[in-house]
């Protein structure tokens, strides 16, 4: 029965700013809707919104419309491609960077109107690990946590997963190594990273693989376009692909895991012998 098909719900975060995970967030949400998923990208930097103005869209309505009440999700939704709509956040706004956790789980449970017509849910969180980051990571299934070759990057990356295993008993993450110079320095990456996590944490940690650095995507950028669509022959292009190829293999969970998620009502329904 489709009303029970869970939604796989992947968070896409890092830490630091600046490792390039809007465009991971982005071009994976495309290449996920490329295999015909019908997928929304959240944008959950909710005071400095950028998918949109990496997209060349311009929203007439965003999230905070939402949370105060004067229209549902569905309406603020733009289509990207014929499988990926997206969720505008607002720019600029500061009350939207201090949202109280009411306001977060209204935001959460306001999915639960579109859940029907999604298949995978990517959020594009904010940097740094403030109350908000925190609120969307622990609410999605899958924690993709963005690295590059800074050593701010890996320090970063650590203190999150060490704030979110501390504090919110999460042990399972995935690492992306972000603009590698070559596939050995993406495993490096995740080398250090884990190196530090085995030491002090009791953590698991997943290696899904690494996006190449490439020109096209600061000319993608500067023309507004993903760069799966400007540049789709191009190798970091294709790095996008292989990625959704893996993230569609994982399964979808099934099980709620006793706090706020998106579509926890469906993991509960899932969960009940059916009539």
């Amino acid at each position: 029965m489709n009303q029970q098909k869970p939604v796989k719900v992947i968070a896409v975060t890092g830490g630091k700013g600046g490792v390039g995970k809007t465009n991971v967030s982005v071009n994976l949400s495309l290449a996920m809707g490329e295999l015909g998923h019908r997928t929304v990208l959240m944008d959950a930097d909710l005071g400095l919104a950028n998918v949109d103005v990496l997209l060349g869209l311009r929203p007439k309505k965003t999230i905070a419309d939402v949370l105060n009440g004067d229209c549902g999700l569905e309406e603020v939704m733009l289509d990207v491609s014929e499988h990926l709509k997206i969720v505008p956040a607002c720019s600029g706004t500061q009350e939207m960077t201090a949202l109280s956790p009411h306001e977060h789980a209204e935001l959460i449970h306001a999915f639960n109107a579109v859940a029907d017509d999604i298949d995978v849910l990517v959020i594009d969180t904010a940097a740094g690990i403030s109350d908000s980051v925190v609120s969307f990571v622990k609410a999605a299934q899958e924690v993709l946590v963005v690295v590059c070759d800074e050593p701010t990057s890996i320090t970063d990356a650590y203190a999150l997963i060490k704030l979110l295993n501390r504090d919110y008993n999460m042990t399972r993450f995935r690492v992306l190594a972000n603009m590698v110079r070559g596939e050995q320095e993406g495993r490096n990456m995740f080398g250090k990273l884990l190196t530090v996590t085995d030491r002090f944490l009791d953590v698991t940690l997943q290696y899904v693989g690494s996006i190449p650095y490439d020109e096209n995507v600061r000319k993608a950028v500067q023309r507004q376009v993903a760069v799966l669509k400007a540049f789709p022959k191009s190798k970091v292009s294709l790095a996008y692909k292989q990625l959704a190829n893996k993230v569609n293999g994982w399964p979808v969970q099934t099980v709620p895991r006793g706090h706020l998620e998106f579509f926890v009502e469906r993991l509960v329904q899932g969960v009940r012998p059916t009539d």
